[in-house]
Parts: structure tokens; sequence; C-alpha cells
């Protein structure tokens, strides 16, 4: 199936690592030219020379703290400089930290609220210029499960992570009608880095260790283990793709079945 993203320009946010590099990789792959973002710059630098080793496709970066308002209009001016414009944004964050209601501060809230949520506000506002000048766009929000199910300890992400939902429902209604689609994706317990930090602070709590709650885990999936981050990264493809002509302002799972939520 042809996506139709070669040439296109591809910004992820946070893709140094994780599940941001495995779509980044993913678009290249698919013949997009990619922005890279990340704090690192010896991170990125490696991540954009591996990626365009194996995709041979153009790959740069911008160092990036999505915290500053400063950082983000300058990562999409240097996406929209290097390529032209901004076909997709992909939206990505670390997760903010974990911990139960009485863990945390108001800075802490602020902080949660700074990277999961009013970074999303400010990348989507500064993209939004060049995906009106060229009548399309497709704009797609990286969260969590904890927007269909609140995950326990996790207060943080699952209040900031369900509020992405809301602001992506509005949005798709808002923009629509100027060829610009926004869906959500949700991962469930993918193998990544925040994944395993997760498991570490499960076990510390529970007494056991990180294996035993990750057996736990894969127990109660239906498919019985962790996602891959490539298998996440495809369905971040798809719906950022200009393929994806008809889904918008929608919240999808990738969780290998784990939320039993309807």
């Amino acid at each position: 199936m042809d996506l139709g993203l070669k040439g296109k320009s591809v910004l992820v946010i946070a893709s140094s690592k994780g599940l941001g590099r495995a779509c980044a990789e993913m678009y290249s792959a698919e013949g997009a030219r990619v922005m890279l973002t990340g704090r690192e710059e010896d991170t990125l630098k490696k991540t954009a020379a591996e990626i365009i080793e194996k995709t041979g496709n153009e790959v740069r970066y911008s160092v990036c703290d999505i915290t500053k308002k400063e950082d983000i209009a300058n990562a999409v001016a240097q996406t929209a400089a290097a390529y032209g414009t901004v076909d997709v944004l992909v939206n990505n964050a670390g997760g903010p930290p974990a911990g139960n209601f009485d863990a945390f501060s108001d800075e802490d809230w602020v902080y949660g609220f700074e990277l999961t949520l009013l970074s999303l506000v400010r990348t989507v506002r500064e993209v939004l210029p060049y995906m009106r000048k060229s009548g399309s766009g497709r704009i797609v929000n990286i969260a969590s499960s904890s927007f269909k199910q609140p995950i326990d300890g996790l207060i943080l992400s699952n209040t900031y992570r369900t509020a992405i939902v809301g602001l992506a429902k509005s949005l798709s209604q808002e923009l629509g009608c100027e060829g610009i689609l926004i869906n959500t994706v949700g991962p469930g317990r993918i193998g990544t880095d925040r994944i395993k930090e997760l498991d570490s602070f499960l076990a510390d709590k529970k007494g056991v260790s990180g294996h035993d709650i990750e057996q736990e885990f894969q127990s109660m999936i239906p498919l019985g283990r962790y996602g891959t981050p490539e298998e996440f990264a495809r369905t971040i493809l798809y719906l950022g793709s200009p393929a994806n002509t008809y889904v918008t302002g929608q919240a999808v799972l990738v969780d290998g079945g784990l939320v039993k939520a309807l």
C-alpha cells in the first residue's frame, strides 16, 4: 500500500529514542523527509546518522526542550526552512513523574502540564499556518492507554493524557474543514525505557523484581507479551499519512488487548 509519504515533511517530537525514534525511522523508510527533536544533541546526531544509514533518506534534527516555547517555535521553523513546509506532526513527550496524588506539589502539576499538554498546544499552534497554506495536514498525538483506563500511580499522566484526547477531539471539529486530520494513539505496555522505569517503580512499591512486574502484565495481555516500538509506530504511520483520508478525532489504543474498557 502506498501511503503517499514520499517527499513529505514530517516533524517528530521527542524522537531521539523510544517510540518517537521508531516513528521517525518508519516515516523515513517510507521516503519522508524527517526532522527529529530532543534535548541532547549528541544523541540526536547519532540517531539521525543511524536512520539515514538504514533508509538512505534525508533526516535532520533540532535540539528542543518541549517545555520551552521558543524551542518549539524554532524546531517548527527549522523544519519548514529545510523542507518547505510541515505536512505531518507527530506529538510525543516523555511521561511526567510517577506517583500518587499526595506526592505532588503545585510545581509538579505545572511541570506535568507544560511537558505533556502545553507542549502539544504549542506545537499544533506553530504548524497550523503551514498546514493551512497547503490545505492539508496530519497530526498524530502519542499519549497513553491511561486515556481509556487510568493507571495506578500515574495521576499526572492520567490527567494530562486524557486532556490530550479532549483537545484533539475539539481540534478535529475545528480543523476538518481545512483538510487537517488529528488523532491520538495510546500505547499500552510497549518495550521502551519508559516502561522499564514504570515497571521498576511498581516493583519498588510492591517489593518485587522488575521481571516479576513484567510477567504480571504479560499475563494480563491477550497477546501474552509487551509490544515493540515498531509495532506501535505502524499505527502512527498510517494515521499520519495521506493514505488516511477519513479518520480524525479518534483515540486509538495499541496495547495487545490489555485495556478491557469498551
